[in-house]
Formats: C-alpha cells, structure tokens, sequence
C-alpha cells in the first residue's frame, strides 16, 4: 500500500513536469511566432520609411499650407471687394415689390396721389459708375493674381 502511494505521488510529480514542459513549450513556440511577426513589422516599417521621405513631406505641407493661406487671404479680399449688395438684388426688387402691394392694400388708393408729389430730382450716376468700374477693375486684378498663384 505504501508503496502505490509512493507510486502514485511520483506519477503526479511526473504529470505536474509533463505539464509545465508542455507550457514552457507552447511559450517558446508563442514567442518564435512574435518573433517572426516582429521581424516582418520591422522589413515593412523600413519600407515605408524608405518609400515616404518626411523631410520632402513636410516641405510639400509646408508649401501647401502657404498656397492654402494665400488663398484665404484673395478669397476673403474678394469678398470684401464685392458687396452683398449686388448678390441680392434680385431678392431686394422683390421684397420692394411685396411692400408696395401691401401698403397698397392699406391706403387703398392713396399711394396713386402721393406718387404724384414725388420731386423730380435725380440723383446723378456718374460717380456711382465710375466707382463700379474701379471695383471691377480691382476685382479682375484679383482674379488674375489668383489665377498665377494656382498655376
């Protein structure tokens, strides 16, 4: 009887080695294959880093980025050179339009005699014109010089 149990604790002892041999050989196999992905991270990253030169990267952002702002800059002069002004008058002859039906409908009629009283005076549109021009003017400069810096 003692010596089955003797036998019987050895067999466990052996089986508990069996087993932390079976281990350590599932990690050294776990390991080789990191080893080996690594290995193959490590070929792909130096490709890459042959392929993308970062210094001529960032001088191209950098260029790019200096294009990107002076196109904001004509953009936002462009802009301030155009009135909102002219872009809505289409919507300004119609809200006029809207205003004297509804005050027509109001007076009913007495607009008709108060038309008649308006002065004839009219205001001269020479500066005016002269001022649009120049305002062209500028503006196909403008887009000129936005047109060379796209090229």
């Amino acid at each position: 009887m003692i010596r089955i149990r003797k036998q019987s604790s050895r067999l466990t002892t052996s089986k508990a080695q069996l087993e932390s041999v079976k281990m350590q050989v599932n990690e050294a196999f776990s390991v080789r294959k990191i080893e080996g992905s690594l290995r193959a991270s490590t070929g792909i990253m130096r490709n890459v880093n042959h392929l993308v030169r970062l210094p001529e990267l960032a001088g191209t952002m950098h260029q790019l980025s200096m294009e990107l702002v002076k196109a904001g800059i004509i953009e936002e002069l462009v802009d301030d050179m155009i009135p909102q002004d002219q872009l809505l008058e289409g919507e300004e002859e119609e809200a006029d339009s809207e205003v004297d039906k509804v005050l027509q409908e109001i007076l009913q009629g007495k607009l008709a005699k108060v038309e008649g009283l308006k002065p004839e005076n009219k205001v001269e549109e020479g500066p005016v014109e002269e001022e649009f021009e120049d305002q062209e003017e500028t503006l196909a400069q403008m887009r000129g010089r936005l047109e060379a810096l796209k090229s």
